[in-house]
């Protein structure tokens, strides 16, 4: 039996931030493996109390979640640069393409409330070798 999930998944230091995925899966409701689309992702400046677009109003991207304790995620922005071609990209739009692009990946646990990412390879290398802990909340639809 396929079900879709919705999962809320926040951040708590100074800013807090909420994802939403959306999940098809044919395990079992209560196990977090599997592939998981992004469908919005906000974050709050708990100071400010102002809510924005992590990464713009309509990103694309997925995490997977192995039964091994393995993920990795790609997080493309809203509006992303379109170059004419491979051969007529500039500087410019290559930093940009950069700029808006997550990857990464490591191991997990989750304990049903958190979820602990330990990065070990990242698009961005200042995250390589940084643990992630998240609040995570699955909205059964």
């Amino acid at each position: 039996m396929k079900s879709i999930f919705k999962v809320a998944i926040a951040l708590v230091v100074g800013v807090c931030s909420a994802v939403t995925l959306s999940h098809s899966a044919s395990a079992a409701d209560d196990e977090l493996a599997g592939t998981y689309k992004l469908i919005s992702s906000t974050r709050k400046i708990l100071d400010a109390g102002e809510v924005k677009d992590t990464y713009g109003k309509q990103p694309t991207g997925f995490i997977m979640y192995g039964k091994d304790g393995r993920f990795l995620v790609q997080i493309a922005y809203d509006e992303r640069p379109k170059p004419e071609s491979i051969d007529k990209t500039t500087d410019e739009q290559r930093i940009d393409l950069y700029r808006t692009f997550q990857a990464y990946g490591g191991t997990y646990k989750f304990d049903g409330n958190k979820i602990e990412h330990q990065i070990d390879i990242s698009l961005n290398a200042v995250w390589t070798g940084t643990t992630v802990i998240r609040d995570i909340k699955i909205d059964v639809n």
